[in-house]
């Protein structure tokens, strides 16, 4: 069963596997952890993302106070454990997160043109294209 850890010192030593045709779409888990401590003053979560007790993946938000929004920010399944359905549960789960928290009613992302995975991931979970935001990157917004 997918469930969501918060890193602790503990479990973020995981050796996750990217394929090469998908780094230029995702980060990889230590850009995840930097971005994490980066956006730590806008109340950045961090998460290993498991499957019963084995590690999967990781994920990430933080406040868009700006726009009275959370950004999801990152979502990472190892290579190994790709077309499993892990990456939608774990982003509903991480959705759950901030809806269950509160703060804001709205959640932004965005996508790497040429990712069509993540892109219609993201619409069966409700976002809907807000258009291109920065050369070759699509923004997203999801109300709860």
């Amino acid at each position: 069963m997918i469930h969501l850890e918060t890193v602790t010192p503990g479990n973020w030593r995981v050796d996750f596997q990217l394929k090469k045709e998908q780094e230029d779409f995702v980060f990889s888990p230590t850009g995840i952890l930097a971005q994490a401590w980066a956006y730590r003053e806008e109340g950045s979560q961090a998460f290993v993302i498991y499957n019963d007790e084995e590690p999967v993946g990781m994920a990430m938000y933080h406040d868009f106070a700006e726009w009275e929004a959370y950004e999801f920010s990152q979502l990472f399944i190892d290579s190994r454990y790709q077309g499993k359905g892990f990456g939608i549960e774990a982003a509903r789960q991480v959705l759950q997160k901030m809806e269950d928290d509160g703060r804001y009613r709205k959640v932004y992302l965005s996508y790497i043109k040429g990712d069509e995975p993540a892109r219609k991931m993201y619409e069966k979970l409700g976002f809907v294209s807000k258009g291109e935001i920065d050369e070759g990157e699509f923004l997203m917004v999801k109300e709860f």
